[in-house]
């Protein structure tokens, strides 16, 4: 039984010593070389922090192996990570440190000025000395011994609804529970060959850090500019034999909309799967199309339950203007949809989806209010404690018992005397061949529908399409062109700044 993260370095570091775990474009480690490194990053942070242990040790994370290396030096250390892009507005990184009180930064000798300059007081630690420092087995062992498997591994930082940061902690049971059940479930073996898009603030990037670790394999950091030159991007995929990634669904967005695959393709993928945001068939048919022997995966999660919770293999075909399941829960995970009275729901009616296992986070760190909002008593279990957590989104079940997300609670609205799923205007609009990318909110004090989108199309082509498609009580009544969709650091659409940006120029 795994208790702790670093068993899974340990392991492969044993068997496979000298095997690629992590690379980059010009550089990569050896599993040796990163236990090595780990190890000594391990030993400098025990004695520089006075064996302090489950703290906060923050790492500010680029594209880059010392990010991954920076981790497990933490995780040896007995403390636990919280990955911070540089990039991130100073406002937003101060409220971060102010929740955290961190026993220290783990900083790149270029990231030094930049440190020094928000947090003149605080503890700066040098990669390049933890490094190198000289690792004391005997400390480490120490340390371990007092780690169980429900104590915090990291924290990564969600902006929520009111754009003020909520540190998410996830202990290493959860990442466990989730590594093996997508090894499990997907077949990732030593031959898995990974390619990283999703940035390491961001907690979907857990899915391929601790799967290739888990069962020996490698995984390739793909540079950003990858996704700026479709030729360059298979290019990538094809001279590393990259056969498995694990991407945004804005990554695969962005790929389709780019025809990256037109001149050439990857000829190595067998496995693709994405999550964060609703995938449209019209963008997954693209890539099916094209990669007609590939297992496509939607998963679906949330950052609270550790990333993903559910899947669906696609195993059909599919219209551009269908709705894709998020499927079934992973094993050890339950899924309830609960509806009025919070009882389950029967039939077609629509729930709350709300998690149960060993998924859930521990919570938001230092914020026991909002954490007492999301994580609470299971309403169907009087007996006992048992926590679940409350996603807000809505979803149903279909005919033959898929789970089928349908859209946020805050999209569901009432409009000229109709019950309206905002998402079942996005999907049908997305749907649409100059269509790009769509999303749809609410002007509650105009009482219309705000449709914003990027592509071809213009609002004539939008009602012509839609005139005999959907009911009249559904149409957009304002309609904005985006010449670019903009991306929060998670990689979803920015609907908070479109939102904004709506109002301010129409408030």
């Amino acid at each position: 039984m795994v208790i702790n993260v670093l068993e899974y370095l340990e392991n492969s570091e044993k068997v496979s010593p000298e095997k690629i775990v992590f690379a980059e474009e010009s550089k990569n480690v050896s599993y040796r070389d990163l236990a090595a490194r780990a190890r000594s990053m391990g030993t400098f942070l025990i004695e520089k922090t006075g064996s302090t242990i489950r703290k906060p040790v923050v790492v500010f994370v680029d594209r880059n192996l010392e990010s991954m290396i920076s981790f497990l030096g933490v995780a040896y250390s007995g403390n636990f990570y919280v990955p911070i892009d540089m990039t991130t507005p100073r406002q937003g990184i101060e409220m971060i440190i102010q929740t955290l009180q961190p026993v220290g930064f783990m900083i790149l000798k270029e990231q030094q000025d930049f440190a020094s300059g928000l947090f003149a007081s605080s503890p700066l630690f040098s990669y390049e000395e933890a490094v190198g420092y000289a690792a004391d087995l005997l400390k480490l062992d120490e340390v371990r011994r007092s780690i169980i498997d429900t104590d915090p591994l990291y924290a990564t930082f969600t902006s929520g609804s009111t754009g003020i940061p909520k540190g998410v902690i996830t202990c290493h049971r959860s990442v466990i529970d989730l590594t093996e059940a997508l090894v499990e479930t997907f077949g990732f073996s030593t031959t898995s060959i990974f390619g990283n898009q999703n940035p390491f603030y961001f907690d979907a990037s857990i899915k391929d850090i601790y799967s290739t670790i888990s069962c020996r394999a490698t995984m390739y950091i793909i540079p950003k500019s990858c996704f700026l030159m479709p030729q360059k991007l298979v290019d990538f995929l094809n001279d590393h034999k990259i056969n498995t990634i694990l991407w945004s669904a804005a990554a695969i967005g962005i790929v389709a909309n780019l025809n990256a695959f037109e001149a050439s393709r990857p000829v190595y993928l067998s496995k693709v799967m994405f999550s964060g945001e609703v995938m449209h068939n019209k963008i997954l048919n693209y890539w099916r199309k094209h990669l007609p022997g590939t297992t496509f995966v939607n998963l679906y999660g949330p950052t609270e339950i550790t990333s993903v919770c559910s899947y669906y293999i696609i195993d059909k075909p599919f219209e551009d203007d269908e709705a894709l399941p998020i499927g079934i829960p992973f094993r050890n995970t339950e899924i309830l949809l609960l509806g009025s009275g919070d009882q389950r729901v029967s039939g077609d009616e629509i729930g709350e989806i709300c998690v149960r296992g060993c998924c859930l986070a521990m919570g938001y760190y230092n914020n026991h209010e909002k954490t007492r909002a999301a994580f609470y008593q299971n309403p169907l279990n009087p007996h006992y404690p048992e926590v679940i957590y409350r996603t807000g989104d809505l979803a149903r079940y279909d005919e033959n018992g898929q789970i089928m997300f349908l859209s946020r609670k805050d999209n569901q609205v009432k409009h000229m005397g109709h019950r309206v799923e905002l998402g079942d205007i996005e999907l049908f609009i997305n749907s649409l061949g100059k269509i790009d990318l769509s999303v749809c909110f609410y002007d509650h004090h105009k009482q219309k529908i705000v449709l914003i989108y990027q592509g071809d199309a213009d609002s004539k082509y939008i009602i012509s399409e839609t005139r005999d498609k959907l009911p009249k009580y559904m149409f957009p009544n304002i309609m904005i062109r985006q010449d670019k969709m903009p991306y929060n650091m998670n990689g979803k659409v920015d609907r908070t700044l479109l939102k904004k940006q709506y109002l301010d120029g129409n408030g």
